[in-house]
């Protein structure tokens, strides 16, 4: 069957990209990773750290074909695109300095000798690759949660062979990065199989079932996770899966922030839920704003700079289709009011009026705690800590929860945090949750519906998803990973229980 490529501005179909991978030639993109596995963990870190700046450069030396395409097919345009692709980039270099570090290694030394338990036989430990991975394109990134993204930066830099699955909504981005990272990293002197990549739904069924995957990252919506996560179900050697699913990211602006900047607030928080058409895993979906004429302020400015919207582009069809459905139904549910609506177009293609809704912190309904893609967004109004601290609690798990504090303001902030830490991976502070910095400190995931709570997909301790320990107990010198040999000093290393840094 083709794959094809369809501008969602117009909703035509402007070319063929490729055939759907068959099966067959999945198992064999997937045989050429494993055979690939051994090649790219010998590359050591300092060649793995070449091969993703290799990725970097090629990527840079394309930028303006890279961008055009991509626009043409998600709609998101140039400048969000660029932004996007320079993202892309750092983000490969960063794991390119992950690798020199070292210390994602983990390396440790326990010397033989005597303990309270008796002898001690020598152990080393450390981390290596998982083997080959699976990596799933999301609609909303088409570079940096798709074939040079993340996942695929982190699992490269962890010796891991990646086979990408090409989302439908930009299979033509997909193809064109994939060739061009093809080539950089043979270049680089990477083994053949080091990327892979397939298109169509089956071929991704395919690539999840087979039994030289060995884990999959998937960026996506909580019915495609879970069709993942029923295929890993049949499989004989459970996998790791590491998934976002979907986010609320409920945001709380206390009284004193609300008396202080209500006017500012609201403008700031229209900004981040409608942009790039509210198609943010971290978009604020719902809003807690106070009762009174503090939290009108917020709401009547949150109105105004709604209404001056526009109806914005969304990525394909089936988002268009499901926020049509979705906000009705916000709209249409007991208790809830409509606020504001941006400007409607006749345009063609596929697109998403901008909507603010409100209801009671009190009454709050359980399909308001719930994940709409696009430009809308709810406000429930509460009145004192008691309402607000009532609704917080029925709060469903989120990447991101934020609080919006006055001036100096402690106490009511310290609290909300405390509630709302259990069930958020990232705590946001007079500030918004559209737009994840890459750094070392980033955490980007969370409890269910991000399918592992531990790690992360952005940010350098991502690599760990595609890395498993080993330990080694009474070897040889010759048989040990360099890191773990004797006067090594170039990774920060764990000897006898205490930390040893590089020597300069």
């Amino acid at each position: 069957m083709d794959v094809v490529s369809i501008d969602p501005r117009t909703g035509e179909t402007v070319e063929v990209v490729a055939q759907e991978t068959t099966s067959a030639e999945v198992d064999r993109l997937v045989a050429a990773a494993l055979a690939a596995a051994p090649a790219l963990d010998a590359m050591g870190r300092a060649g793995r750290a070449g091969l993703l700046r290799a990725l970097a450069e090629a990527l840079e030396a394309r930028r303006d074909d890279v961008v055009a395409v991509a626009d043409r097919e998600s709609g998101l345009g140039a400048t969000r695109l660029n932004g996007e692709l320079t993202r892309t980039e750092y983000q490969l270099r960063l794991f390119a300095e992950v690798l020199e570090e070292g210390s994602y290694l983990e390396a440790t030394i326990d010397h033989a000798g005597q303990t309270p338990m008796g002898p001690r036989p020598d152990l080393r430990r450390m981390l290596v690759p998982i083997g080959p991975v699976a990596v799933f394109g999301a609609s909303n990134f088409p570079l940096a949660f798709s074939v040079p993204g993340g996942d695929t930066a982190s699992a490269l830099a962890a010796g891991s062979p990646v086979v990408v699955k090409a989302h439908g909504s930009h299979p033509a981005t997909s193809q064109l990065v994939f060739d061009l990272m093809v080539e950089a990293a043979r270049t680089a002197g990477a083994p053949d199989g080091t990327l892979g990549l397939v298109h169509g739904v089956q071929a991704g069924a395919d690539l999840v079932a087979h039994p030289a995957i060995r884990a999959v990252g998937f960026t996506g919506s909580v019915n495609g996770g879970k069709a993942l996560l029923a295929i890993m179900e049949q499989r004989p050697d459970p996998i790791p899966f590491y998934g976002e699913l979907s986010s609320l990211n409920p945001v709380v602006v206390t009284p004193q922030a609300a008396a202080e900047r209500g006017a500012q607030i609201g403008g700031e928080l229209v900004g981040s839920f409608t942009l790039g058409a509210g198609q943010f895993c971290t978009k604020p979906g719902l809003a807690f704003v106070p009762a009174g004429p503090e939290g009108d302020a917020v709401l009547d400015a949150m109105a105004e700079a709604v209404r001056a919207t526009t109806a914005q582009v969304l990525l394909n069809e089936g988002i268009a289709a499901s926020y049509g459905r979705g906000s009705t139904e916000l709209a249409e549910l007991p208790g809830v009011e409509t606020v504001a609506v941006g400007t409607r177009t006749d345009d063609a293609g596929f697109r998403a009026t901008p909507l603010l809704l409100t209801t009671s912190a009190t009454q709050l309904p359980h399909e308001v705690t719930e994940e709409v893609f696009g430009p809308v967004a709810v406000v429930a109004r509460y009145d004192g800590e008691k309402d607000l601290f009532s609704a917080l609690d029925a709060m469903p798990s989120s990447l991101t929860a934020t609080v919006l504090r006055g001036d100096g303001e402690t106490d009511l902030p310290l609290a909300v945090s405390q509630e709302l830490r259990t069930r958020a991976g990232r705590l946001v502070y007079d500030a918004y949750p559209t737009g994840v910095a890459v750094s070392w400190a980033q955490h980007h995931g969370g409890p269910w519906p991000s399918t592992n709570s531990q790690h992360t997909s952005v940010g350098t301790t991502a690599i760990r998803r595609f890395l498993r320990p080993v330990t080694w107990q009474g070897a040889p010198q010759e048989v040990l990973p360099e890191e773990l040999t004797e006067g090594f000093s170039g990774i920060p290393r764990r000897i006898d229980g205490k930390l040893q840094l590089p020597r300069d």
